[in-house]
């Protein structure tokens, strides 16, 4: 007997359904990775469309850029908690490109938005790319560029130190904590390049901070800042 895909991936949904990352409801057949009510009310910042927005506010002084911010408002307790643990510590990275698809498609619609030449995810050290099995915010830039339509380079940035965890540091405490952990390899690949660096989190922005400056040091290139969520 002969059990056509679609009847057979609605049997299994009965024992195994597929839920929504944000609210943890059974998604319906035609959703993916998030509920179509989720999406319609996540926090979203609307950044993009206000070059003075508090991400861009939080890192004026600190090093140069283009254009800085971040998707959704991330508060704890919320839905975008939830969408952000089952990416890091859920092993469910394709939470990352989808978000990272709908923030794409709202950047690429917008007149305020210049669009760069491509795009680097903050990178995780190799000993917790090995544990984790994956870096988040590689899927969060693959689901960018995927919308976007630009290249997204993942071997050129390296994190050369495993430094400490920054939760709980002061601003101070997690810029040193980050000084030199970053590395550049194949500098010729961004001369005269606009970058836009991706993470997943932006809270005091000393990571993506330590990044920029490194690429910074490079010859004629301009670097913008992106996240899923924002750490009011």
């Amino acid at each position: 007997m002969i059990i056509k895909r679609g009847y057979f991936q609605d049997f299994i949904s009965l024992f195994f359904p597929e839920l929504c990352v944000g609210c943890n409801k059974n998604l319906f057949k035609n959703e993916h990775i998030i509920c179509t009510n989720c999406i319609y009310h996540l926090p979203y910042t609307n950044f993009h469309e206000d070059d003075k927005n508090k991400v861009a506010k939080q890192l004026w002084g600190r090093f140069p850029f283009v254009q800085a911010g971040a998707y959704l408002y991330f508060r704890k307790g919320s839905k975008v908690q939830n969408i952000m643990h089952q990416l890091k510590y859920n092993n469910k990275p394709e939470t990352g490109f989808k978000m990272g698809e709908l923030y794409g498609h709202s950047l690429k619609k917008s007149p305020n938005w210049q669009l760069p030449d491509m795009i680097i995810p903050v990178p995780l050290h190799p000993k917790k790319l090995k544990k984790r099995s994956y870096n988040q915010s590689e899927y969060i830039a693959n689901g960018m560029a995927s919308a976007l339509e630009i290249p997204v380079l993942t071997h050129h940035l390296i994190r050369a130190a495993d430094t400490s965890t920054q939760t709980r540091k002061s601003r101070f405490a997690r810029y040193e904590n980050l000084k030199e952990a970053f590395k550049i390899k194949n500098p010729e690949q961004f001369h005269q390049k606009h970058i836009l660096l991706v993470d997943d989190v932006i809270t005091t922005g000393a990571t993506l901070e330590s990044c920029s400056l490194v690429l910074l040091e490079l010859e004629n290139v301009k670097i913008s800042i992106a996240a899923i969520a924002f750490a009011e």
